[in-house]
């Protein structure tokens, strides 16, 4: 009786094997780069665009947004009896100040009526002058790239000034972030950083690590 002849991969075969391999393997690496590059962009044009958006708001109305206490009488969307109507709980108290009362930028379980809330009314009243987009009543905080929220307040973590807040970003990213606008660390400088949740006792991280999660707090 005939043995059959085993026969295996040739070297070249294992080569051909291994090159296709790597070949997936770099294409993977590559995706997943282009895509941390296009969020890493995303932060950094939010962040330009909302502090452009506010600007132009102060240049149009001689207000901030927020801190605006002529909105009610300015904008139709506030006016008294309309369904969605605030009246002059839309206002600000204009102080030229974006006041937070005892909460912080990216609070949530206070209410907008509330006046001293300016932060909860300052992406409503930019929706009302038709600056970004949206209803006027409408104060939800937008979205970052990595899914935490965006706020806006005077102050955070010992810098002077209006500053904005982008909730929740991968340690990794906000190290990335850091070191492309700012001085590498989290404690000092233009962007500082506190561990998610931001809150008024937070202070500011002595570094970032890969495995939390930060509020990046940027001044305008």
């Amino acid at each position: 009786m005939q043995l059959k002849k085993q026969t295996g991969f040739t070297l070249v075969e294992i080569a051909i094997v291994l090159v296709i391999v790597g070949l997936l393997i770099g294409g993977v690496l590559k995706g997943q780069e282009m895509i941390t590059n296009a969020k890493l962009k995303r932060i950094e044009s939010d962040n330009a665009g909302i502090a452009a958006a506010m600007f132009s708001y102060q240049d149009r109305y001689l207000q901030l947004p927020g801190d605006d206490n002529g909105a009610d009488d300015r904008f139709d969307v506030y006016a008294s009896g309309g369904s969605a109507a605030l009246g002059t709980a839309a206002n600000g108290d204009g102080d030229g100040i974006i006041g937070v009362g005892d909460d912080w930028a990216l609070d949530t379980t206070t209410a907008w009526a509330e006046d001293t809330q300016e932060t909860l009314k300052f992406f409503g009243h930019m929706r009302a002058a038709g600056l970004v987009p949206g209803g006027g009543t409408d104060s939800t905080r937008p979205t970052n790239a990595y899914g935490g929220q965006i706020g806006l307040q005077d102050g955070g973590l010992g810098i002077s000034g209006h500053v904005t807040v982008f909730g929740a970003i991968e340690g990794p990213i906000a190290k990335i972030v850091e070191g492309r606008l700012d001085d590498g660390e989290p404690g000092t400088g233009r962007v500082q950083a506190a561990e998610t949740p931001f809150t008024s006792s937070s202070s500011a991280a002595t570094e970032y690590e890969d495995a939390k999660r930060y509020d990046l707090v940027f001044r305008l």
